[in-house]
């Protein structure tokens, strides 16, 4: 059969399957097209771009605390004011098998608590009851998922049920620990009926949202895959992974509707030159390799067209380099913003854009 791409995971277990002398932990991130076969609304269409960050070879949940801290720094280098949403899919799972719900309806009950924020509770107990369960289960299930957070898990610290709710506990405590010695507690919260509905997810789900709800969807999400590419690779192997995906066009919506510009110019120097045309080839170059991205005028266009160029790409910096600034050793640059220009010594170049 021909299908559409729907994740970058299965394609990325493929990726270990035939490189088997990659050195572990592996670590990777891709950007690519996928395709979702489910409802789509604002920030969630059918065809869109993610990027995949995954871990490869840790059972720690230093791992996850990991994915998260980047999850952070990201969201504040693009101004955007997130929560991170966080579970335990063993947890639930426990918490689902202590109250008598059979297991083949595990996973069905797993979607439908899944969809808690979208359809609500009465929603939610509505379609668990269309999937069978009895209004017992159902009431008990809710007496459960339903109490505060730090209440919840203390009670079940005292008592565990079962061996699942026992390690679900054992590796949210952990993820815990090493979330609040990140120092990013204030922005993760514990939520209970967090599944990601995806069946691969062997032990933490976490979700990324907007902090002021703009954008119901999610921006990012993630969690821990143990099994899927032993399984995918049918080999006998262990890979312990855990991954996380930002939604390129949802989070580019996100800045649209909080009007951040991130029209940044390709290059922060532009340089012109005035028949020295190798020694400001040798100059992008040095600055090139100093990390400073730089452009230079190839078309021998006149001053004033390169500055109009300039301007107009947002370049901030130009440096003209003319013969007889050169003879003194010099190079003159001007700032495009306030058209302020100065005379730098060419040895010392490197160190104004630092």
């Amino acid at each position: 059969e021909i299908g559409l791409r729907y994740d970058l995971t299965v394609p990325f277990a493929r990726v270990i399957g035939m490189n088997p002398n990659i050195k572990m932990p592996f670590k990777r991130y891709e950007i690519g097209k996928v395709f979702r076969n489910g409802p789509v609304k604002t920030g969630r269409s059918r065809e869109f771009i993610q990027c995949d960050v995954d871990i490869v070879g840790v059972k720690s949940m230093m791992a996850e605390a990991e994915l998260m801290i980047m999850a952070k720094d990201i969201y504040k280098m693009l101004e955007l004011d997130i929560f991170i949403s966080f579970n335990n899919r063993k947890l639930l799972s426990g918490i689902i098998k202590s109250i008598g719900i059979s297991e083949e309806l595990e996973g069905t009950v797993i979607l439908s608590l899944d969809k808690l924020e979208k359809i609500g509770e009465e929603g939610v107990k509505s379609e668990l009851e269309s999937k069978g369960l009895t209004n017992e289960n159902i009431s008990k299930l809710f007496s459960i998922i339903m109490m505060k957070e730090e209440k919840l898990l203390e009670r079940l610290r005292n008592n565990p049920p079962n061996e699942l709710i026992r390690q679900g506990l054992k590796e949210l405590d952990e993820l815990i620990y090493y979330v609040e010695a990140s120092n990013i507690k204030d922005i993760c919260r514990f939520s209970p009926c967090l599944a990601r509905g995806l069946e691969i997810y062997t032990g933490t789900v976490f979700e990324i949202f907007l902090a002021d709800g703009s954008i119901s969807s999610s921006l990012s999400g993630g969690g821990r895959y143990d099994k899927i590419i032993g399984a995918f690779l049918n080999n006998g192997g262990e890979y312990p992974a855990v991954g996380i995906t930002f939604g390129l066009d949802v989070i580019h919506l996100a800045l649209e509707h909080k009007n951040i510009e991130r029209n940044m110019p390709a290059a922060q120097v532009y340089i012109i030159p005035l028949d020295t045309d190798s020694l400001s080839l040798n100059l992008a170059t040095r600055l090139r390799r100093q990390g400073i991205p730089t452009d230079i005028e190839m078309n021998k266009r006149k001053l004033r067209k390169s500055l109009e160029y300039a301007g107009k790409q947002g370049i901030p910096f130009v440096i003209i380099v003319g013969e007889d600034e050169v003879k003194r050793g010099k190079v003159r640059i001007k700032n495009m913003k306030d058209g302020f220009e100065t005379e730098i010594d060419l040895s010392k170049l490197e160190l104004f854009f630092k």
